[in-house]
């Protein structure tokens, strides 16, 4: 599933999931992996944030306070949500073959789906999120 993601985007994912457990949930959502795109600092994730006025320690404080704090309880692993899987799929379908998906190509998966936490999150700060159209060639 994550074959293709290049060595920023499985940082991450690593980012991600370190977000999951410091929030004491046993799943990867949207909201972790958007939480981990804006801590890693990827210039496209954070040239994007600013051209819609959005401020990286903003959506950073947000995204924390949405996802809250989960049970303690006792688990073997981490899950990763149907729609983080969908997604991965989104990013994948969006990017050139032979090419790595990088988090840019993640950050508009999430802006093209726009469902759950994380889109909430992005709008509103502002909702004028724009994904790049590929152009074919």
């Amino acid at each position: 599933m994550f074959s293709r993601f290049s060595p920023a985007a499985k940082r991450v994912l690593r980012a991600a999931e370190q977000a999951s457990r410091n929030h004491n949930h046993y799943y990867v959502g949207v909201g972790h992996l958007l939480l981990a795109l804006v801590e890693e600092g990827d210039p496209g994730v954070e040239s994007r944030l600013a051209k819609a006025g959005t401020f990286v320690p903003d959506v950073i404080g947000e995204v924390r306070k949405a996802l809250g704090t989960g049970d303690d309880r006792l688990w073997d692993g981490i899950l990763i949500t149907p729609r983080v899987r969908s997604i991965v799929a989104l990013a994948d379908a969006a990017t050139p073959a032979g090419t790595p998906i990088e988090p840019m190509h993640i950050f508009d998966a999430i802006v093209a789906e726009g469902g759950g936490l994380a889109a909430e999150i992005l709008a509103r700060f502002r909702g004028n999120f724009k994904v790049p159209q590929r152009v074919a060639g």
